[in-house]
């Protein structure tokens, strides 16, 4: 069969983009390497309240709110923020996941599970099912298949330098009110922070870094046992890479764009991926309908990630300071800073910007869309 588009990977974006494209009157493929999307689930799940206020997220499938975020120095002093409203939300991953594929599904569009990416065609891809590999026709790809996108690489595009590497354990919760605590110490998580997200459901406690200077499942087991945790039951461990570079430049061309990880579109400083992952697939899905519905090429190459890298520029100086403080005394002294300045922290946590604000998809969008 052929298909107008094929959507790679059935994370939140890719999810998100296929339903969007199906409803639109296109045909669509859903491919995804997993045997289910219950399976292997990288991401903690932390909603910001700008994702469940904008988009039509499963009410029960999300946990209590939090407002309640506190930073810990590497000496563990703590700095304690509370919002006025709520703010963060911990999604059940896999039965949001399989939520969405369900809309997917009501809609028309086609999925492939246990199925790999391997290469791109004229007017195809090859892909690895079961035993076999197989030749599906299409006219469009959407690569969102993740930090180390094949899509990228198969089609030309521009690919993540800087990743982290993130791990973590999900243990039964315990906090009476929900909460987010931080830990900023280099010995256990270099160039990123070490947590514990706890909404009395469930408990998510990992931590991440530069994969060059620490050893994940190492600094886990030390984490754990420095806040008392290393003997709570483990449900379910989850890892995987977090772009952290900012928005890449060259994210689409005639033949395929990304989305989600796979463009590099998660917060710099504070690695936030699933709010800019929906919001731009939203925006992608439009473009691709325009693109395909009109050909019109000069449209198309305004996907470009010149045009949101802007909204990345103080996180990703954030970003390289960050990356240089080894020493803990130092980082000590940054967090005494912070402290002083307890506004910057709250800005950091609290603040309602993204990726894609209404402004300019309302611009964009006239740009792209001929007809609706």
């Amino acid at each position: 069969m052929q298909y107008d588009t094929a959507v790679i990977g059935a994370g939140l974006a890719g999810l998100h983009t296929a339903r969007l494209l199906s409803l639109r009157g296109l045909r669509v493929v859903l491919i995804d390497r997993k045997r289910s999307l219950a399976d292997g689930i990288h991401t903690t799940g932390i909603f910001v309240r700008k994702t469940w206020e904008d988009f039509p997220l499963p009410e029960e499938q999300l946990g209590r709110p939090i407002r309640d975020v506190t930073l810990y120095s590497p000496a563990r002093r703590p700095m304690h923020l509370t919002a006025a409203r709520d703010e963060f939300r911990i999604g059940r991953m896999s039965w949001i996941y399989l939520y969405l594929l369900e809309q997917c599904a009501r809609t028309g569009v086609h999925f492939m599970p246990n199925t790999r990416f391997v290469e791109a065609r004229e007017r195809s891809i090859l892909v690895h099912r079961g035993t076999r590999c197989e030749e599906i026709g299409v006219r469009y790809v959407v690569g969102a298949d993740g930090a180390r996108s094949r899509v990228a690489r198969a089609y030309g595009l521009d690919v993540n330098r800087e990743l982290l590497t993130g791990i973590e354990d999900v243990v039964p919760g315990r906090a009476a009110k929900p909460e987010l605590r931080c830990y900023l110490d280099p010995r256990l998580a270099p160039g990123y922070i070490a947590w514990i997200a706890d909404d009395g459901d469930e408990a998510h406690i990992g931590v991440a870094g530069y994969r060059e200077r620490f050893d994940p499942l190492s600094a886990l087991a030390r984490f754990r046992n420095s806040i008392g945790e290393a003997s709570a039951h483990r449900i379910e461990r989850r890892g995987g890479l977090i772009p952290v570079g900012g928005m890449l430049r060259r994210i689409a061309n005639e033949r395929a764009l990304l989305i989600g990880d796979a463009c590099g579109s998660v917060s710099p400083l504070t690695a936030g991926g699933l709010d800019p992952a929906i919001r731009l697939s939203s925006f992608a899905a439009d473009v691709v309908a325009a693109w395909l519905d009109t050909g019109d090429r000069d449209a198309l190459r305004q996907y470009s990630g010149d045009l949101f890298r802007a909204r990345f520029v103080s996180r990703s100086w954030m970003r390289r300071i960050i990356r240089t403080i080894e020493s803990p005394m130092l980082m000590e002294l940054a967090c005494a800073c912070l402290r002083m300045m307890p506004g910057i922290a709250a800005h950091v946590f609290f603040a309602r910007g993204s990726v894609l604000g209404p402004v300019d998809r309302g611009r964009l969008v006239r740009t792209f869309v001929r007809t609706s």
